[in-house]
Parts: C-alpha cells; structure tokens; sequence
C-alpha cells in the first residue's frame, strides 16, 4: 500500500494522537519501526518509511520500537473502507481462520482465489494475510508477557501458537529478543487455574461508553448479562468450559483502553475471547473517520456533536444475538427481554457464577428440539426460532457475512419468519456489518420525521444512501435521538428491540 509520505511526515510531527495506529514509521539507521507518537525524536525524512499496517513493516524486515510499543497501538483502521473484502477477511482471521486452515481456505470462504486475496492484501495492507495472523498473534503474545504473570508455555498457547518453538521463534524475529526478556516485573494476574487474568483492550478515542452500555442494559439477558454501575459483565463457554467475562473503562487518558477481566478453567483460548470482547463494544471502530463522513448529513450533524464516540455494540455469540433479534419481534424492548430470561431458565446450563449469572446461553441443538411455546412465544414465531436453531445445529446457515451484507441478509431471510428488518439487525451487530441498515424501523422513521409522522421507508433508503458505508452507525445515533435536541416522539417501540 502507497502511503503519502509527505503528509505521514507531517502527521509524525504533530504527535498528534489522532493518527496513533493509522500509519506506523520504520527508521531504516535503526531497524525498527514505531507509532506516530513515539517519543523518540523523529528520524529525518529520508530515513523514514511508511507502513499502513504493524505486519507490513515487520514483514519489511523492521522490529517494534520499545518504548512506543506499536504492538500495545490501538487497532489500525487502514483498510477500513477501502476494500470490504480485506475488511472480511481480517475479521475471519480474527477469529482463527488461519489457525487451522491456510489462505486458500479462507479465500474460498471469502469467494475468491488465493491469489486474488494475496493481491488485495499487498495492494491495501502491504502484508501477506499469514503476515497479519503471525503479527496478530505475536503481538498478543506481548501484551499477555505485560498484562499477566501466566507462564511462557501458557502464553504461547493462549496466543494460539501450537509450541513453544514455534513462539520462541516467531517473539525473537519479530523482537529481537527472548520472551523472557521483555517481561514486566510488575505484571498483574493470577496463572493459577480458575485464576482471574485482566487484559487491556486500547481503543481509538473517542467512546461514547455510557451510552452503549445503556444500551445493553436494556437488552440483557437476564441469568447471561448484567450490567452495574458501567460494568459488564456475562457468562462465556469456551470449549465447553464456562466462565465470566467482565468489561470496564480505564481511567487513564493518557492511554485510553478498556479493562477485561476473565475468568476461565484454562486459557488456550485467550486470543479468541479477547477478539470478541473487543466487539461486544465495537473497540476496533475508528469514530473520526465515520463522524467525518456521517456528519455531512444536516440530519445527523447535530447527534454527532451531542455524542462523539457511538458505536455499534456488537455480540459476544451470532446465534444468541440473532435469537434475541427473533425474540424481539413485535414486542416492546423489556417484552422481549423478558421473553429472554424465560428461554434461559428452560433451555441454558445452569452455572453458579455469582452476581446474577446464573445460566450460559442455550445451545443451537438444544433450542432446536425445545418446546418455546412454553415461554409464552406465538406458534409462528416459535417455529422461526427452531429454524434457525436447527438450520445452526445442522450447519446449513453459517452466522457470518464473508460476502457482505446484501448475501447475508438473503440467507437470513430465506428463513420463514425472518424479514429484512431483523435480518439487517443480525447482521449490524452480530456480523459487525458498518453498512447494516433496518431502513423500516419506526425508531429511524420518527427519528427524521421533525414531528411531521415517520418517514416512509421508501424515503429513509434514499436518505441513507448518502450515509454509506457507516449506515450502521447512523442507526445507532438516531436510535438515540432522544438523548439530543433533535425532537422525537417517544416510544418503547420505536427503539431497537433486539
């Protein structure tokens, strides 16, 4: 990826935080490479490289700086919006794509050819998609060496390299060091099985957490998720272990992140849950580059200023989230809720894991078999739940969107019972789609309505095409219109229900 290393000089300059993880800089005297807010004195300029990404400048042969710690660098938004296929295939590397199979596999889920996909990847992120996974996990590995005192053998596992080897080798090509050697004297955290570990998530400021935990506060699942005081916590399964997982702000401006703490039997997987915590808050969003592009809108100008950060929460499982969508079907945000907590009591595991958390979610085979008649749901909306349950169960519907969202949301709706409205909800916050848009929600409608009655949908989807490719979030400010000057009517129907 061409970078304009005219205006990265500038940008490094500035130290400003803005641009910490847009771009990082490879000095070519030192070999190493850093964030633009590196303390050290810039190099001159023509010693300084460009990289778009951590994994391009390692893959050109740079080591991380260890003062800026570009591995502790929030996440780098480059490819965002310049090619949804790349956008996608990070997401599914993310989540393990290339732990278990190679990039031919992952190009075909994404529709293409390996060599296409390599292209796409050198073209936005001058990185080959083995070059992210490595990073990925390196990088990890680094922050658990600060974060925790687990032991070498356990932090190679839980940052998913397959041996010890492996990890020594891949920590001193990228460091240049030992793993030993970089560890904080201070780490924090309990190695001991059933043992809390606590994890710092960096995010790009800034982010409007009050008002996305209200928002998850009122959709909780009661016996899965609480919410107090600002705290989030729920019931996870991993690998059929449970355990908790709880989030919070840090207060620490001056490196803004936020604090998870997890409690598991074991941590093998510790890089998975930590990537999907990250999207239960949407922390891997960069709010300037949407704001800059939303607040274009007259419509929407005012509720970006009224509150900088919104993000899209997203889910900690597609299929729990996508049967809480179901659920919310006609009913008021608390109907559904409640309907919720009922299908918990009959259909989860119990777990006794204090404060409230008292069930893991039900499984998809589980559900698929239930009689949810008796938690007071309609015939036909049962019936639409067990579809889903059983099309999951069975394998036959993947909860993903490596396609986008318009494949996505056909799959979807080739359920009975399930329409655009709700599939475009699953896929704006379970599948993380920033293009996602239920453009016949009453909420939206009234939102732009200016007390005239709602718009028609007809004429939010014109409206909205303007608003690509954030139409998520432009849902998730005028879901929260009410909160800013902008008049609505007030309804608990009107917001999203699921």
């Amino acid at each position: 990826m061409e970078l304009d290393a005219a205006r990265c000089y500038r940008a490094l300059l500035s130290r400003d935080r803005r641009f910490d993880g847009r771009f990082f800089i490879g000095v070519v005297t030192t070999g190493v490479y850093c964030r633009p807010v590196c303390p050290v004195s810039p190099a001159k300029p023509e010693n300084a490289r460009f990289f778009a990404c951590a994994a391009a400048a390692e893959a050109a042969g740079f080591r991380p700086c260890r003062r800026c710690r570009p591995d502790a660098a929030p996440g780098t938004p480059a490819w965002m919006g310049s090619s949804a296929a790349v956008t996608r295939a990070l997401r599914l590397i993310t989540d393990g794509a290339l732990d278990d199979g190679g990039v031919d596999t992952l190009a075909a889920r994404l529709g293409m050819s390996a060599r296409q996909l390599r292209r796409l990847f050198a073209t936005h992120l001058g990185a080959s998609p083995s070059d992210i996974a490595r990073a990925r996990r390196v990088h990890f590995a680094r922050r658990l060496l600060d974060d925790t005192t687990l032991p070498i053998t356990q932090v190679a596992l839980s940052a998913g390299f397959t041996s010890i080897r492996q990890f020594n080798h891949a920590f001193r090509t990228t460091f240049r060091a030992a793993p030993t050697a970089l560890r904080r004297r201070d780490a924090q955290g309990m190695p001991h099985a059933g043992g809390e570990l606590r994890v710092r998530l960096p995010y790009r400021p800034p982010l409007r957490w009050t008002a996305m935990v209200e928002f998850i506060k009122l959709r909780a699942i009661p016996g899965v998720e609480a919410v107090n005081g600002g705290t989030y916590r729920r019931t996870i399964a991993v690998n059929g272990a449970a355990g908790v997982l709880e989030l919070r702000p840090a207060a620490d401006p001056g490196n803004p992140h936020v604090l998870l703490r997890v409690r598991l039997p074991r941590y093998a997987e510790l890089l998975q849950v930590v990537e999907r915590a990250r999207r239960i808050f949407d922390l891997d969003a960069d709010p300037l580059r949407i704001s800059g592009h939303l607040r274009r809108s007259p419509a929407l100008a005012p509720l970006l200023r009224a509150m900088p950060g919104l993000r899209v929460p997203g889910a900690w499982d597609a299929f729990e989230l996508a049967v809480r969508a179901v659920l919310g079907q006609q009913v008021t945000v608390r109907g559904a809720t409640t309907l919720a907590g009922r299908l918990v009591q009959m259909c989860g595991t119990p777990v006794d894991l204090g404060e409230g958390l008292t069930h893991l979610f039900p499984e998809a085979a589980t559900l698929a078999e239930a009689d949810l008649g008796a938690i007071g749901l309609p015939r036909a909306r049962a019936a639409t739940l067990r579809a889903l349950a059983r099309g999951v169960a069975s394998g036959s519907l993947v909860l993903d969107a490596p396609h986008g969202v318009t494949d996505a949301v056909t799959r979807l709706c080739a359920i009975p019972g399930v329409g655009e409205w709700t599939a475009h909800y699953i896929a704006m916050r379970a599948f993380g789609e920033p293009d996602a848009f239920p453009a016949s929600d009453l909420g939206l409608r009234r939102a732009l309505g200016n007390g005239a009655g709602p718009l028609s949908a007809t004429a939010l989807t014109r409206l909205a095409e303007a608003w690509r490719p954030w139409r998520a979030y432009a849902a998730m400010y005028l879901w929260n219109a009410d909160v800013t000057p902008m008049r609505r009517p007030r309804s608990t129907r009107a917001a999203a229900w699921g």
